[in-house]
């Protein structure tokens, strides 16, 4: 593959589509850069990258900061924000205080929402990986206690009788009183500096122009989310695309470098010597 084409990875959510759009259907300037997209379940996008299958991925932070050695993070994409995390759910009243002792469906081992989990309970053993969309399922079924929803679920498990054990975001948020890194845009290392930077131009101008035409990109989330209503949809990108989706910005390197160190020091992420993690331009 030549250094104009460009593999890159992203999820069907209605939040990447909206800001990927513009960037795949050629309706910015793109500096040459020919991009051919890989759409999957950001579990799957996150074990691609670790294997470096992608020059360019949507990641969970948790995942991006397992693999710092082979990618660094683009400064426009990521979606970080408040009161927008993962929530951990079940059919069953449960508390805080019984949370060790259950059995818990994750979205995936490397997701964000595995690490808030794990960063919230450190004494949590029993957890079952499976596809975002099964949790609710399996929790209905007794096959687990609890699970963690993320995406559009958190917008319609109360009405589906679900009781809230615990926001994980809230919680993240009520100790750091940070904005909560859930996913990003990486960049294989392998890649030139100068391209790496282009990609960042490409993907800043791509989220600027959903942000100003968000008509433009209806028919491509619509594709990718045949499932989901017009109100959710819009609920789903108006919680994950901000600001900070532009660039990180101050505060949002922040919360990135928290994590980072937490994770570091309750060892739910291996041992890093990687100072330079995002993008400089």
């Amino acid at each position: 593959m030549s250094r104009d084409s460009i593999s890159i990875g992203f999820s069907p959510c209605p939040n990447d589509t909206f800001i990927f759009d513009a960037l795949i259907h050629n309706k910015i300037d793109t500096e040459g850069l020919i991009f051919e997209p890989v759409i999957a379940d950001v579990e799957e996008l996150n074990r691609k990258a670790s294997a470096q299958e992608l020059d360019v991925s949507k990641l969970s932070f948790h995942a991006f900061l397992n693999i710092t050695d082979k990618y660094i993070l683009l400064r426009s994409g990521s979606a970080l924000g408040n009161n927008c995390g993962p929530i951990l759910i079940s059919k069953d009243v449960y508390t805080v205080k019984d949370v060790s002792a259950l059995k818990i469906a994750i979205p995936g081992k490397f997701t964000t929402a595995n690490y808030l989990l794990h960063h919230a309970f450190p004494s949590i053993k029993d957890v079952e990986e499976m596809l975002f969309s099964d949790i609710e399922g399996a929790i209905l079924k007794g096959e687990v206690d609890a699970g963690l929803i993320i995406h559009e679920n958190r917008f319609t498990y109360l009405d589906k009788g679900f009781n809230k054990i615990l926001d994980l975001g809230e919680y993240w948020e009520s100790i750091t009183s940070m904005p909560i890194p859930l996913g990003g845009i990486a960049v294989s290392r392998d890649i030139d500096i100068n391209v790496q930077k282009k990609i960042n131009r490409v993907l800043n101008r791509s989220v600027q122009f959903a942000m100003k035409n968000p008509e433009e990109s209806r028919a491509y989330i619509k594709l990718h989310s045949q499932e989901l209503g017009d109100k959710i949809v819009e609920q789903h990108i108006a919680l994950y695309v901000n600001h900070y989706t532009l660039d990180l910005g101050e505060m949002g390197e922040k919360a990135i470098s928290l994590m980072l160190r937490d994770g570091l020091e309750q060892k739910i992420l291996p041992k890093s010597n990687i100072d330079d993690i995002i993008l400089s331009l």
